[in-house]
């Protein structure tokens, strides 16, 4: 069953097109991620799924109920954890968390049992009565997350929740939203972060300059570039080998399988082994000094790279 359905979503803003055509569902209980660089529209994707942007077109469904045409019975299902903290910094955690919690309708005895609850999740039971002005970026980010969970929502979305904090408080993040996925709340989880992506979620869709150009488990995605390994070759210069450059790896590889920017030139290969000292003599003889030499084995940064053209970081 589809917790989610989003189907030909377009947001503009002024000329620029944001979000163009994106469509995708997620089911009850899934973590899905949307994983793209900054800027790819992701955020806007968000915004527009809870109600904060309406669509230039298309559709969102939440739990079956229409988020356009009923945007406050949709958001009663679902928790919220924007981009940036939406804390007051003079009140303390316990106080800033019963706040939302009346938001959400909670009062009384159930409020305050939401209350410890979250506060136990999140970690900061020990901390429940400090001013978050005094918490580091890390502990605001929990904080925030207890608020958008107080009322158990069927589907927790999360844009960007880790960006700027300390390892430690990333770490407790992810494994709070794991815990959480896996006691049944469907996750929704915008980053450019792979490796959190590659921990948290069980399918991803990557989306680049507003559209969705990929959607799959983290396998499904893989077999896009097959078992081929990535080899990256730093150059010293530039300009002479990006010149030949297709012309000289036209007897290793296809031309679909090389990617020059800048100064990193990229090949992908099952076997880079069997190819690299071939490889490194046709770049040095053709008067370009390589300055460093790394072996990928197949990840999403492969998989963006050669959807892309692009590093994901670009």
């Amino acid at each position: 069953m589809d917790i989610l359905n989003v189907q030909g979503l377009k947001k503009s803003f002024g000329k620029m097109e944001a979000v163009k055509g994106v469509s995708f569902a997620v089911k009850k209980g899934e973590s899905f991620s949307l994983l793209g660089p900054n800027g790819a529209g992701k955020s806007t994707t968000i915004n527009m799924i809870t109600g904060l942007y309406p669509p230039a077109s298309g559709s969102i469904q939440i739990a079956g109920v229409d988020v356009v045409k009923h945007p406050k019975q949709a958001q009663k299902s679902i928790g919220v954890v924007p981009q940036e903290i939406a804390l007051y910094e003079t009140l303390s955690a316990r106080e800033n968390l019963k706040f939302w919690g009346r938001m959400y309708d909670l009062s009384g005895k159930a409020l305050e049992k939401a209350v410890d609850e979250v506060l136990e999740i999140i970690g900061l039971s020990d901390r429940a009565k400090d001013k978050v002005n005094t918490f580091s970026g890390g502990m605001k980010r929990r904080v925030n997350i207890g608020a958008a969970i107080l009322h158990k929502p069927e589907v927790l979305i999360m844009d960007e929740p880790t960006v700027g904090i300390d390892p430690q408080s990333r770490n407790h993040i992810l494994n709070t939203v794991k815990s959480l996925n896996q006691n049944g709340m469907t996750i929704i989880y915008t980053s450019h972060y792979m490796e959190e992506v590659e921990y948290l979620c069980e399918r991803i869709g990557i989306i680049d300059h507003g559209e969705l150009i990929a959607c799959g488990t983290l396998r499904e995605l893989r077999e896009t570039i097959g078992d081929r390994s990535r080899i990256n070759i730093s150059l010293e210069n530039e300009r002479p080998f990006h010149i030949e450059a297709a012309s000289l790896i036209d007897n290793l590889v296809l031309k679909e399988d090389v990617v020059m920017k800048d100064r990193l030139l990229t090949v992908f290969h099952k076997e880079p082994q069997s190819i690299l000292s071939e490889l490194i003599q046709l770049i040095t003889k053709n008067g370009t000094k390589v300055t460093s030499v790394e072996i990928v084995e197949p990840n999403l940064e492969s998989v963006f790279l050669h959807l892309t053209g692009r590093s994901l970081r670009d």
